[in-house]
Order: structure tokens, then sequence, then C-alpha cells
């Protein structure tokens, strides 16, 4: 199939944004590392004290960090093709990496084209078998559909898709620190309802 030229800028930009990344290093994406301290971090991304987000505070502190790169990279001549990224923390710990993708920046590209792109940098992907039930009913408040993952044992690397536009998604996260981030999200829920049973929490959809 033959790529415009958009498309081929496009992909290279996808592939500047992680040239940081040795090939197949599953923990890492640019220059952050899953497993680094939110100051570390911070430091890196000149974030300030206001943007970062208490989530939980109990059995153990859930924080988050929300980072513009297009903000952050306006004032120079670099493109940029990742609109938002957000960092989540465990104890001070980074365990998720949720990078969105500028749609102007990947307009035109499928999700094929972004599989060829990010596996460029973390080897070969396993494709998800493709759902092609035509009555399917998406909305907005549809999950995003899984393109693509990269994993082993200690990481995964996860590409998403909107169901409803052409956004892309590319999720890192480190299994052990997820599985105690989650953990504790969950005690924090059924301890709230404990103290009140006539609170309900609703169950929540996993957020990329």
């Amino acid at each position: 199939m033959k790529m415009t030229h958009k498309v081929l800028i496009a992909l290279a930009l996808i592939l500047f944004s992680t040239s940081s990344v040795s090939a197949q290093d599953l923990s890492k994406y640019r220059t952050f590392s899953l497993g680094m301290p939110l100051a570390a971090l911070s430091k890196q991304v000149n974030a300030t004290p206001d943007q970062i987000s208490v989530i939980r505070q109990t059995p153990a502190l859930i924080q988050e960090l929300r980072w513009w790169p297009i903000d952050s990279y306006r004032s120079s001549a670099r493109a940029e093709a990742v609109e938002q990224i957000r960092f989540s923390f465990c104890n001070g710990e980074l365990y998720k990496i949720a990078a969105t993708y500028d749609g102007a920046a990947t307009q035109g590209m499928t999700a094929d084209d972004m599989v060829q792109a990010i596996s460029a940098t973390y080897g070969a992907a396993i494709r998800p078998p493709v759902d092609t039930n035509p009555y399917a009913q998406l909305s907005y408040s549809s999950a995003d559909v899984q393109v693509a993952l990269w994993e082993n044992s200690q990481y995964s690397v996860t590409l998403f898709r909107s169901p409803v536009s052409t956004s892309f998604q590319l999720v890192l996260l480190s299994k052990q620190l997820n599985g105690q981030a989650e953990a504790a999200i969950a005690e924090a829920a059924a301890q709230q309802n404990t103290r009140d049973p006539r609170i309900a929490i609703p169950a929540q959809r996993p957020r990329h």
C-alpha cells in the first residue's frame, strides 16, 4: 500500500518521539522509565505541584501528573506528535504511562501504520482478533479498542484506538506496580463501602 507524504511525515514523528528508547525495551518511553520516582520525572518535565493530582492516599498513595508536550515545545521548531501524557504513580513510583497522540499528527494513518511505526521500537506486536460484527453498537462511552500489544514478564505496551474517532493512545505499564496500584484502589473502595454501606461505588472502566 502506497503511503502519502503526510503519512510518512507522521510516521517519522512517531519514531522520533520514541527514538531515545533502546530497541525492545518495554520499560521506557522517550526519556521516561517505569519505576522512576515522581520527583525526578517532575523535574524533567518542569511540573509544578498543582499539576500533580492525588487519586488515593491509603492504603497506597496513588498520584497522577498530566503533561502537554505541545505546550512545552510551542516556542521551538520541533514538531510534536503527542498531545498529552498521563503519568501514574504508586507510592511515588511511576507505574503507568498513557500517551495520547495528536490527531493532526496522525491524521491519515491507519492502525497498521501506527503498529508498523511503534514496532520499530518495541519489536513484533501481538494483534488481537478483529471484530467484524457490523451490528456492534459504538458510542462515546465505548471502551477504546486494543489495536496491538507488546509485552514480556515485567512490562506491557498497548496501542489503543478510540472506536468513534481516529485518536490513538499508547499505554505502558509495570505489571508488578500496576497490580499493586489496582489492589490499593480496590481496597480503598471496599473500605469506603464498609464505612458507609449507603454509598454505592460504581464499577469503573479501566482508564488507559
